[in-house]
């Protein structure tokens, strides 16, 4: 027989009650020796979906006609692979949106009654590569801290969503006082999950059967803090690589879309040349504002929901070519960057998509996906059945494998796809 525990009942330490630990990662690095060529994954997606009659060619292959949206990108067309017919399966949610959630995770019926989340594929792959930078991982959001990466227990990691802080995290060391206080912070860290882990050992023999595995999940949850507290602290007197670039302006006002992506854009070259981190994901978000874009009167979100109207799909249109003319940037950008005489882009799997295929219609099926870079054979349009998808998660399995982790399965998928 149990004793039964209290509602209330919080794990304590030095006076703290402390709730699942939700920290941001830096394990420990070691660079890249001269003449290794680390892999690298950077992962966007704009939530808003794209203009499909804008996007895909009505043939496929290596000669098909490029489209409106394809002419932005038309200087790395041999660079990239666009794909169609791919989606999640049972993406049927609570919320229209909710399959934000789930478009690096897969997990099926976002937010319904008993929705739990799943690692998203780029903390697959920081689990792997992470070893090796100061950052595992960085998550960025074009507006909020709300992200697409989430942890091995489901957990949302928040996305780092000002350039400026951003950029101090990558590459400025501090002044003495704030390294002696951070140092001060990871020794209170660790001595709160001593205690803490001590404490849910003795509630442990209390609980029984489904307490017992929430329990267990959140000791689970514990011992990854330790490990990233250790790894903060073997990096913490490690000089931050020096870039020649100037700290960015934080971008407040909700209608400069265009300008925030690009200023987080801006920095994805810069962390991936000082491997800093070899896993990026961005999540560009609805501002809740009409964007500064000439010929544009209404807010993203809205002109989503275009109901076919002309006038609202030439808006929608125009800020979508904005979006992918910055994507266009990133590639050029990854393109000229020399790593020991080679690009980063040949190093660098970058997909950009979206959870929805039909933004007008809330249907997450037939997602517009390309993939640029990362050394694969590209230049082609390749169409998936439209009424059968296959699963995007085979595309996932493909990266994953791309970049060493030995795994046959990701989330829903039924194989791999062949980028060959």
């Amino acid at each position: 027989m149990h004793t039964p525990i209290s509602r209330r009942t919080a794990l304590q330490a030095s006076g703290v009650a402390l709730a699942l630990p939700l920290l941001d990662a830096m394990n420990p690095a070691f660079g890249f020796e001269r003449g290794e060529q680390p892999k690298r994954m950077v992962l966007i997606c704009n939530s808003l979906g794209l203009l499909p009659q804008s996007l895909f060619p009505k043939t496929t292959g290596t000669n098909y006609a490029s489209t409106d949206y394809l002419e932005l990108l038309e200087e790395h067309r041999t660079d990239f692979t666009l794909f169609s017919g791919l989606s999640h399966p049972d993406q049927n949610g609570k919320e229209p949106h909710d399959t934000e959630m789930t478009f690096l995770t897969a997990a099926i019926n976002p937010g319904l009654s008993g929705f739990k989340n799943t690692i998203s594929v780029d903390q697959a792959a920081a689990m792997h590569l992470g070893h090796a930078t100061r950052f595992p991982s960085i998550t960025l959001g074009s507006n909020t801290q709300e992200s697409q990466s989430y942890n091995s227990n489901g957990v949302m990691l928040p996305a780092d969503c000002r350039p400026s802080r951003l950029f101090a995290k990558l590459f400025l060391a501090g002044t003495p006082q704030e390294q002696r206080r951070q140092k001060q912070r990871l020794a209170e860290g660790r001595s709160i999950l001593d205690a803490v882990g001590d404490q849910t050992k003795s509630l442990n023999r209390r609980v029984s059967g489904g307490d017992r595995k929430q329990l267990d999940e959140y000791y689970a949850s514990i011992r990854t803090a330790e490990r990233e507290l250790a790894a903060s602290d073997a990096w913490l007197d490690r000089p931050k690589p020096k870039v020649n670039a100037k700290v960015p302006k934080d971008v407040t006002e909700p209608s400069e879309l265009i300008r925030k992506i690009r200023e987080l854009m801006n920095l994805i070259p810069l962390m991936l040349q000082t491997d800093s981190t070899r896993v990026v994901s961005l999540m560009i978000q609805d501002h809740g504002a009409v964007p500064n874009i000439s010929g544009v009167q209404g807010e993203h979100h809205p002109l989503s929901h275009h109901g076919q109207d002309p006038l609202k799909i030439a808006q929608l249109k125009i800020i979508e070519s904005g979006i992918l003319s910055t994507f266009s940037n990133l590639l050029s950008q990854l393109g000229q960057r020399s790593e020991h005489w080679e690009r980063l882009l040949d190093h660098t799997a970058v997909l950009f998509g979206s959870n929805l295929g039909n933004a007008n219609a809330h249907d997450p099926a037939n997602l517009p996906i390309i993939l640029a870079g990362g050394g694969y054979k590209h230049g082609r349009y390749v169409a998936h059945d439209q009424d059968r998808n296959t699963p995007l998660c085979n595309l996932f399995v493909t990266l994953l494998r791309h970049i060493g982790v030995e795994t046959e399965r990701f989330g829903t998928s039924t194989g791999m796809i062949d980028l060959s």
